[in-house]
């Protein structure tokens, strides 16, 4: 597996030594840096711009208003390019990242160096929010985070959240609301992987893509377009490339989806949804 891809975060952390770490295979690894152009240095809006974005996300929306306010106040709008790592597992906490642009993967390696192997956990779009485990205990980042693309985030840093909710304690239990949410789709994601064929497994994890997650505030809201690709899926399903293969092209033939390079286009999502069970 090739190494992981330099990256070029602007936060001081950054500048300390790091450990190499092979890049899962779903991030983009270009030969070369990307090409340097004005517009990388445009400056960035306010992060109120994105405040209609973060508001069609289910646990945003249902914030109180002075705890929505206070993630937007003390965000700051960060940037990566493809393939770019936002951080690795053993990293010290950082803070609370929000999807407002492009996508995320939350991945982990494990194995020896020369036999390492990925693990794709979940792919993070807009308005997804991610990295409270590390606000609640403190400790060590869980896993790696890579941008699949272009990618532009909300960064609300942990030394300015910790203190904002040491002075608002009450809204503790409005974060704990993420990490339980995310801590229920673990437990099915496990219950799956357990019980379920490998068919159905694939199909419910396209419906969950499609529908957001569970994460969009309108109901009945859905992608008919998914950015994943088959080694991709596969990764997350714990599956061979092969297998994704053939069950796609079942799925193909029963002209429920359609796949093409790097994206899967959801046909029938009702008929798919059916084929979960």
């Amino acid at each position: 597996m090739a190494p992981r891809a330099s990256h070029r975060l602007s936060d001081t952390r950054q500048n300390r030594p790091r450990r190499r770490r092979p890049v899962p295979s779903h991030t983009a690894r270009p030969n070369a840096l990307p090409t340097v152009t004005a517009a990388a240095f445009a400056p960035l809006p306010a992060a109120e711009a994105f405040a209609p974005i973060l508001q069609s996300g289910r646990w945003f929306a249902q914030l109180p208003p002075d705890f929505a306010q206070a993630l937007l106040a003390l965000g700051q709008l960060r940037q990566l390019h493809a393939g770019e790592v936002l951080f690795l597992r053993g990293d010290a906490p950082c803070g609370l990242y929000a999807v407002v642009r492009g996508a995320v993967s939350i991945s982990g390696t494990g194995g020896r160096a020369d036999e390492a192997r990925a693990a794709l956990l979940i792919r993070l779009e807009p308005p997804h929010w991610f990295g409270e485990i590390s606000v609640f205990d403190n400790s060590a980042r869980t896993h790696d985070a890579h941008a699949t693309e272009a990618t532009t985030l909300l960064h609300v840093p942990h030394e300015r959240l910790q203190q904002w909710l040491q002075a608002h304690p009450q809204h503790w239990h409005a974060l704990a609301l993420l990490l339980t949410d995310k801590l229920r789709s673990a437990f099915v994601a496990m219950e799956e992987l357990a019980l379920l064929p490998a068919p159905q497994r694939l199909a419910r994890r396209l419906v969950m893509m499609a529908e957001g997650y569970g994460q969009w505030t309108a109901g009945g809201r859905s992608r008919r377009v998914i950015g994943i690709s088959q080694e991709q899926l596969s990764l997350m399903l714990a599956i061979s490339r092969q297998t994704t293969n053939q069950i796609l092209k079942d799925l193909e033939s029963r002209q429920l989806v359609r796949v093409q390079r790097g994206e899967v286009e959801i046909l029938d999502l009702a008929a798919l949804r059916a084929a979960c069970y």
